[in-house]
């Protein structure tokens, strides 16, 4: 057996913010998912070494202010036309990673044509598609994603199928186009969700950089203001009842 020991210093432990984070306060509701989520795409980013030849692209919505927090090119686009945008940068400068940064009010209502079009022609682009099931920024209305039953501001007694119709499942239909290469549900309520919504990014930026078309990542988000709960009960909440309806994992992998 070998002698030898390793010695870890102190000072060889250090944990820091992303060189690729501004040095803005981050303004959003306590225990909101934004925040986790601009961390990972900074430090994705930083590692990739692709800082300068990122572009992001923000709609609408709490999404719009991640060019205050993520310190690379931005171009705020009109309601819903994130992927529309994000086509015209991609085919106009190939050599760059252009990523969306959307929520579900945008994208999954206003923004579903431009999205689905993006991804039926295999654009090479990474769609962020930030699901917490609620209009957010706007006052709590019901999304086409919010889940059968949930009470919102204009959902008083839960969605209902005969009244509102069902939960739209993104991920599961843009799953199906022929231009789309890797679609994945994440979620960052725990460290250990963290650490797979990371490398299911990496491997999005990778795949577009690489040119296999369009690259799709959903995050099961949270909502604590619009939901009306503490940080800790709305992350309790959106595993008992989003996850059985957005399940976690890979959806689609070419």
């Amino acid at each position: 057996m070998s002698d030898l020991k390793v010695e870890i210093k102190p000072e060889n432990l250090v944990y820091k913010k992303s060189t690729v984070l501004t040095d803005e306060t981050m303004h959003y509701c306590p225990g909101c998912s934004h925040g986790t989520i601009h961390n990972i795409i900074a430090e994705v980013i930083e590692e990739m070494g692709i800082q300068e030849s990122t572009i992001g692209v923000s709609p609408v919505g709490c999404s719009v202010f991640a060019y205050n927090f993520i310190d690379t090119d931005w171009v705020q686009s009109a309601h819903g036309r994130g992927a529309a945008v994000a086509t015209a940068l991609k085919r106009l400068m190939p050599e760059k990673m252009v990523f969306t940064y959307q929520g579900d009010g945008d994208l999954a209502a206003i923004g579903t044509g431009e999205t689905i079009h993006a991804c039926n022609r295999g654009e090479n682009i990474t769609i962020i598609f930030v699901n917490n099931a609620i209009y957010g920024m706007t006052g709590g209305q019901m999304a086409p994603t919010t889940i059968m039953g949930m009470r919102t501001a204009t959902s008083p007694e839960g969605r209902q199928a005969d009244l509102h119709g069902y939960p739209f499942k993104v991920s599961n239909m843009v799953a199906l186009l022929d231009g789309v290469s890797y679609v994945t549900r994440q979620a960052v309520n725990s460290p250990a969700n963290v650490r797979k919504a990371k490398r299911a990014l990496r491997k999005c930026f990778d795949k577009s950089m690489a040119g296999k078309g369009t690259s799709f990542i959903e995050f099961v988000a949270t909502c604590n203001s619009g939901w009306k709960m503490s940080p800790a009960a709305s992350n309790k909440w959106m595993e008992e009842n989003m996850f059985p309806v957005y399940p976690l994992g890979d959806i689609k992998d070419i």
